[in-house]
């Protein structure tokens, strides 16, 4: 059964854990890499070989959320070859929302969960062009929960270049 508003997503790029691999396999995707291989051999550097995203500096007021590493398969580019098939891409999310020192409970927070999910969503639903679209769409909707005060989005496409962990955009958006 599809996650909620994922209908039409294939199950296999939904999943999360240890059966996320054999999920993707199935739904036709490429066994992971051996993580000492690397990506397309011995020399190509691993995804978790790329620097973490800079997140911002928390301070009096602000709470960081932060989707950090999120690969997912996506539509993306603007080459023949990139039309044809789905590629992974990396989504990076560091939003600053608004900090509840009273918060305990789901009902007081802003949750990841949303973002996520849109996330995976935009980046399988229609072709996209550009990473710099994909990183505007999901800056759009973050910014739609009137909690979130900034959003730093970064979309990294991962198997472009066999000599480079990855190549993408980084964006900060503001409200107002």
């Amino acid at each position: 059964m599809a996650e909620p508003g994922l209908e039409g997503v294939p199950a296999g790029v939904l999943g999360l854990g240890p059966m996320h691999d054999s999920k993707l396999t199935q739904a036709g995707w490429p066994a992971a890499p051996d993580a000492e291989a690397g990506a397309r051999g011995p020399d190509r550097p691993t995804h978790s070989a790329r620097p973490a995203a800079r997140h911002g500096l928390a301070r009096d007021g602000v709470r960081h959320l932060f989707v950090r590493d999120l690969v997912v398969p996506a539509r993306i580019g603007i080459y023949d070859r990139e039309k044809q098939a789905t590629q992974r891409v990396a989504i990076d999310l560091d939003l600053e929302v608004e900090d509840r020192i009273d918060a305990h409970g789901i009902a007081d927070v802003v949750s990841y969960e949303p973002f996520v999910v849109t996330a995976r969503q935009m980046a399988l639903e229609t072709h996209t062009a550009l990473v710099e679209t994909l990183a505007e769409r999901l800056a759009a909707f973050c910014l739609q929960d009137t909690r979130v005060f900034s959003v730093r989005v970064r979309v990294e496409k991962l198997d472009v270049f066999p000599d480079a962990a990855g190549v993408g955009v980084e964006i900060l958006r503001r409200r107002g």
